[in-house]
């Protein structure tokens, strides 16, 4: 028995130490230290805490942090445009806060590598799914609000999203697909977009998944945390879809009428030529002596 106790002793050892090079590591890339359960509970997903003995989650954190990164992008939004109504402030506050975003901040920071997941998630590839990578990092901002201040966790959501915030201000269409695929397949004459959404999942953590059809006719899919989510980016795939197939036509009505320019203008440069060949002859034909005078002065 001591043997095992040992040996468990050792093994809770080295993964405590693990953890520790872990946590440093994100840290590291956080730019801050935190204090070290906050961090724990920052990175622990539900999944690993219903594995585990019921252990505190991150969900209240996430709580927080979303709340804390959407104040400091708001101020942000309302600041740096001032005569931006408060539609326009909110399509760009979406397309910086949302699920698809969040996590490719969590990428960029390889957040998933740090993520503490049960089993089931880890097989399935939740190291890399969107809404836990986009929840987690939520957790974090969370986090550091409570250990180190608004202060702290604004230079964290500023150095992490201003990109983004820069980004969202040249999205054109970007800024709100569903409006943006409107407009288009009106100008097309395609018709009013329509969206069959279905959801899946348990209540606490649903997916939905959304299919957006013009005329009778499949043109993308969006996947989301929200209704809206997965419908903003289903338009957004049939936008590019519907755009390209558009600039495509666009693209040889232009060079067939190019084409047909070109065409006239040769057949109007070679008529021309005719012409200017035919006139030229008629007047050498009248310059040249007729017969009866060439022979009245041949007979002089």
């Amino acid at each position: 028995m001591s043997e095992l106790s040992n040996a468990k002793k050792q093994a809770d050892a080295v993964n405590t130490a693990n953890a520790a090079s872990s946590h440093t590591l994100l840290e590291g890339r956080l730019g801050y230290h935190l204090e070290s359960a906050l961090l724990v509970r920052a990175l622990t997903h539900r999944s690993y805490a219903y594995e585990n003995g019921g252990l505190p989650t991150n969900e209240r954190l996430e709580f927080l942090g979303d709340s804390v990164l959407g104040l400091v992008v708001t101020d942000t939004l309302y600041r740096t445009h001032p005569d931006l109504p408060e539609g326009q402030l909110a399509k760009l506050r979406a397309a910086v806060v949302n699920s698809r975003a969040l996590a490719e901040v969590g990428r960029g920071l390889e957040l998933g590598l740090f993520i503490r997941l049960g089993r089931g998630e880890e097989g399935t590839g939740g190291r890399d799914k969107a809404s836990i990578l986009a929840d987690t990092l939520e957790a974090v901002i969370g986090a550091v609000y409570l250990d180190q201040g608004l202060e702290a966790a604004s230079e964290l959501v500023h150095r992490l999203f201003d990109p983004l915030i820069e980004k969202s201000s040249n999205l054109g269409a970007g800024l709100d697909w569903k409006t943006s695929l409107q407009e288009l397949t009106a100008a097309e004459g395609l018709g009013v977009p329509e969206y069959l959404v279905t959801e899946t999942g348990p209540d606490h953590e649903k997916t939905f998944t959304a299919a957006a059809r013009v005329g009778g006719v499949s043109y993308g899919t969006g996947t989301g945390r929200s209704k809206k989510e997965a419908e903003q980016q289903a338009a957004e795939s049939a936008w590019r879809e519907i755009r390209a197939a558009a600039d495509e036509r666009a693209a040889a009505a232009k060079a067939e009428a190019e084409a047909g320019a070109k065409a006239r203008a040769e057949a109007e440069a070679l008529a021309e030529a005719e012409a200017e060949a035919t006139a030229a002859d008629d007047e050498g034909a009248a310059d040249a002596p007729s017969a009866s005078e060439s022979g009245d002065r041949a007979s002089a």
